[in-house]
């Protein structure tokens, strides 16, 4: 175990996922951390350079915490489509293995939105999961909010309704409405810089520089406050074209939203990824939570990112990715 002034030992479920892949690679670099991945017996995922490996059964909660013994904080990071117990069972052996922080499956939308909860009802599993730390006293937890995925979504057009293939783009009402997203290795970067801190206050550090200061609260972490339009602006710059070279349709977002709803209940996964992110661009700053609840960038030391480097990667997603 780590001294109790700095976190060491760091497990990652999802260590060659989307989001984890980068966290684990970020927290490698430090030097300050060992990450241990915990992958399912029969998983082949591919992991990260010098990352430890160690198998677990889901049925069988003993090999979880035996898996956890000597970490000081567990990070879940799982896909939509993963079986929604699966965090509960490592929420509990976390609890029967004494880890003191647990940063849990978030990496979204703000769940702490009670809007979005109401017209999102996938995020409503995420609350339950900070209750349940809180309820088995063991583990303190760190609910991390970062936006949807820059690189992932609007490389999908259903997301933020680019088709790059087509060069279409529909904009939700007006397009002006301003939404919180983050790259993959802004991600990375903030899950790293947060667990690099001191666990209580430190003076060389500053009162603010402390994991203490988030214990059993949500943090926010952003790498553009952006609309539809700034993110059209920076697709005409990268692509060296014009508005003329695209066709620009309006869908009212409300409308939108209620017919991927529809769509979502006659098994349409697409209309589930619509409603969901259309949700979003309401006028109502539920995707601003830079606006209503202020990040943590600056206490991380996150970089400034360049928005036209982010869409060329996401560009060259969409070329590669089979998930439109």
């Amino acid at each position: 175990m780590a001294t109790a002034k700095y976190i060491k030992n760091v497990a990652i479920v999802g260590a060659g996922g989307n989001s984890g892949k980068y966290i684990a690679e970020a927290l490698l670099k430090t030097g300050k951390h060992t990450v241990t991945a915990l992958t399912r017996i029969d998983s082949s995922n591919k992991l990260p350079e010098g990352i430890a490996v160690k198998k677990i059964d889901y049925d069988n909660p003993s090999s979880i915490v035996d898996a956890l013994q000597g970490q000081d904080a567990l990070l879940i990071t799982m896909g939509a489509m993963a079986p929604p117990d699966q965090q509960n069972k490592l929420i509990h052996a976390a609890a029967d293995a004494n880890i003191p922080w647990v940063l849990p499956n978030e990496w979204g939308c703000d769940t702490a939105n009670e809007a979005l909860l109401k017209d999102v009802p996938p995020f409503q599993r995420n609350p339950p999961a900070l209750d349940l730390i809180a309820r088995l006293g063991k583990s303190s937890y760190i609910a991390v909010t970062t936006g949807f995925w820059y690189e992932w979504s609007l490389a999908i057009r259903a997301s933020y309704g680019f088709d790059f293939a087509n060069r279409t783009v529909t904009l939700f009402d007006d397009g002006e409405t301003k939404i919180n997203t983050s790259t993959w290795p802004q991600v990375g970067r903030a899950v790293a810089s947060l667990l690099s801190l001191p666990v209580r206050p430190d003076e060389a550090q500053g009162k603010e520089r402390c994991l203490d200061r988030f214990r059993n609260k949500h943090v926010y972490v952003s790498s553009f406050t952006v609309s539809q339009r700034d993110m059209l602006d920076s697709v005409l710059r990268v692509t060296k074209t014009s508005i003329e070279d695209w066709k620009v349709t309006k869908e009212v977002a409300k409308e939108r939203y209620a017919e991927g709803v529809e769509a979502m209940q006659k098994g349409d996964r697409m209309g589930f990824v619509r409603m969901m992110y259309t949700r979003l661009f309401y006028h109502d700053d539920s995707g601003n939570f830079e606006k209503t609840k202020g990040t943590i960038n600056d206490v991380l030391g996150l970089p400034e990112e360049d928005l036209d480097e982010a869409t060329e990667a996401a560009i060259q997603r969409s070329k590669e990715a089979s998930w439109h």
